[in-house]
């Protein structure tokens, strides 16, 4: 028997860089999806500017008509006077609730009295943290990609213990966002600097698959950022993810197939489940290692051996 949803379902921002013409298909069919909130924004590289704030906030506006919570990534990594620009611009965009990134985000948000959204990146490990960031103004955060599932448990009992009630976050599918360098990897795969890169990360619309010796997917370069190469697929835990604490499970986009992972999702926090063997939804592996205390890129729903 199903249950009315009591989990939200995010879409979080897009991580790789496509053509403008893709990014309005996707959030035009996006409107109809049941998800309860979109994340918009370049959060990657500076370079990728097919997209200026004014064309993201026009999608906002369009996305909140049709009844989606619309939030507004900020860059993650850094690196210049323009980007501080540009992060300024964004904080003060005077519409939609920014999610902050990195601390110079933070600082100018907190400094401005504005609520915000704190992302998995700002590392918040402990009531401590989350505390400090709760009195910065802090209206959600996003759990760090790497905490398992019983430390994440253990943090929300001693959150609620001090009376820290801001909901959390939980990156539930797609390729995890684990870190951000200085150098460009797409680039440098194509034997270009970084300032003339030529935009070549935008050949690879769900990034360029590095692989091991012994052909595995091990990680999956996208610019400056690296991903897991294998997709984290936490449907089965939706339930306990609810039961637990947490308020909201976050959908990586990725270029194809994502209507079937949001219907997927939301059937999962209906209790509607799909067979005990893994299901794909697209084409990749799939990994969901951290949550169980384990290997990153294990798949702990495959038979033993």
């Amino acid at each position: 028997m199903s249950t009315s949803p009591t989990l939200q379902l995010s879409l979080g921002p897009v991580l790789f860089y496509w053509t403008r013409e893709h990014y309005a298909d996707f959030y035009r069919e996006a409107a109809d999806w049941p998800v309860e909130i979109v994340y918009l924004g370049e959060s990657v590289c500076s370079r990728r500017r097919d997209m200026k704030l004014d064309d993201w906030l026009g999608i906002g506006r369009e996305l909140t008509e049709s009844g989606k919570q619309v939030v507004i990534a900020s860059q993650t990594l850094i690196e210049s006077e323009a980007d501080l620009r540009d992060l300024r611009k964004l904080c003060d965009n005077g519409e939609f609730t920014v999610e902050a990134n990195d601390q110079s985000a933070l600082q100018r948000l907190s400094a401005a009295g504005l609520p915000f959204v704190a992302g998995a990146a700002l590392n918040l490990y402990n009531p401590a943290s989350i505390g400090v960031m709760a009195r910065a103004g802090m209206q959600r955060w996003q759990a760090p990609v790497g905490m398992s599932r019983s430390d994440l448990a253990r943090l929300l009992t001693d959150c609620a213990t001090e009376g820290l009630d801001q909901p959390c976050e939980v990156f539930a599918y797609g390729h995890l966002p684990l870190a951000w360098s200085s150098r460009c990897f797409t680039a440098r795969r194509h034997q270009k600097p970084k300032d003339r890169c030529q935009f070549v990360c935008q050949k690879y619309p769900e990034g360029l698959p590095l692989r091991s010796q012994e052909s595995k997917e091990v990680f999956t370069l996208n610019g400056i950022q690296t991903l897991s190469g294998a997709c984290q697929d936490l449907r089965h835990e939706v339930s306990d993810m609810a039961a637990m604490g947490v308020a909201v499970a976050r959908l990586g986009p990725r270029a194809g197939g994502m209507a079937e992972v949001a219907a997927a999702f939301d059937a999962a926090r209906r209790g509607e489940l799909p067979a005990a063997d893994p299901l794909a939804l697209v084409e990749a592996e799939v990994c969901d290692g951290y949550w169980h205390g384990r290997p990153g890129m294990d798949n702990t729903r495959l038979p033993a051996g």
